[in-house]
């Protein structure tokens, strides 16, 4: 079964991560440096929440606040629901879905240990139905 620790270990454990104080233009500036779609937000090495693109449209540009005035922490997600390294990529894909959402935070014994995107589930998912079919392609070669 593909679980959610393959795709930590495919992608590692590093992730973004500012302040809640971080003004939010400051976290969108790291954002496109680093062609990525979300910020952690950590105090003292405690997770806090997540900043993604869609928390900015919605909660700065549409309530017309500003950029540069606007915390992190004002506008960050906090009620994500959260995964193991041992919950299979379908639950975590099962949740995104449920849910709306293009990213879960992952957590082992109540600590962080990254973060899902639904990009990565996809790339997950598009690997292992790869290696089945390298599988069957062997199967095929190795009877005839």
């Amino acid at each position: 079964m593909n679980h959610v620790s393959d795709i930590i270990a495919r992608k590692g454990i590093s992730a973004i991560a500012v302040p809640p104080d971080t003004p939010v233009i400051d976290a969108l500036q790291i954002m496109a440096e680093k062609n990525i779609g979300s910020v952690l937000i950590m105090h003292g090495g405690e997770y806090l929440g997540i900043m993604t693109e869609r928390d900015y449209s919605r909660k700065v540009i549409l309530r017309g606040k500003n950029s540069h005035d606007t915390r992190v922490a004002e506008i960050m997600s906090t009620d994500l629901p959260s995964l193991k390294p041992s919950d299979s990529v379908e639950h975590c894909m099962q949740l995104m879905t449920e849910k709306n959402i293009r990213y879960l935070p992952v957590f082992e014994n109540d600590r962080l240990v990254g973060i899902i995107s639904i990009s990565d589930v996809v790339k997950q998912t598009i690997l292992l139905q790869q290696e089945t079919i390298n599988h069957l392609n062997d199967y095929i070669h190795y009877t005839r």
